[in-house]
C-alpha cells in the first residue's frame, strides 16, 4: 500500500488501519491469514485479506499474491 515502514506505521498511528473491523493503535500488531485489513490511504480505502506471508522482503509484485482484494476500492 506504501512503499516505507515508516509510512505504513504513520497510517497504524493516525488510525487509517482496521484489522477485522478493529481500528489498530500499535504498527507493530501481528497479522494472520485470514485476517481482513482496511487501508484508508489518500480518498481510497481498500479492504484486502492476507493469503500467505513471504520469508523475506520483496517486490510490489511479489507483495500483490499475499492478499485478495475484497471488492472495489472506494473513493471518498
Amino acid at each position: 500500500m506504501v512503499k516505507a515502514r515508516t509510512s505504513a506505521a504513520e497510517l497504524v498511528v493516525t488510525g487509517h488501519v482496521r484489522i477485522n473491523g478493529t481500528r489498530e493503535k500499535s504498527p507493530g500488531h501481528a497479522i494472520k491469514i485470514g485476517d481482513v485489513v482496511t487501508v484508508a490511504l489518500d480518498r481510497t480505502v481498500r479492504v484486502l485479506k492476507v493469503t500467505g506471508f513471504n520469508e523475506r522482503r520483496g517486490d510490489a509484485a511479489s507483495a500483490r499474491a499475499l492478499y485478495e482484494e475484497l471488492g472495489d476500492a472506494k473513493r471518498n
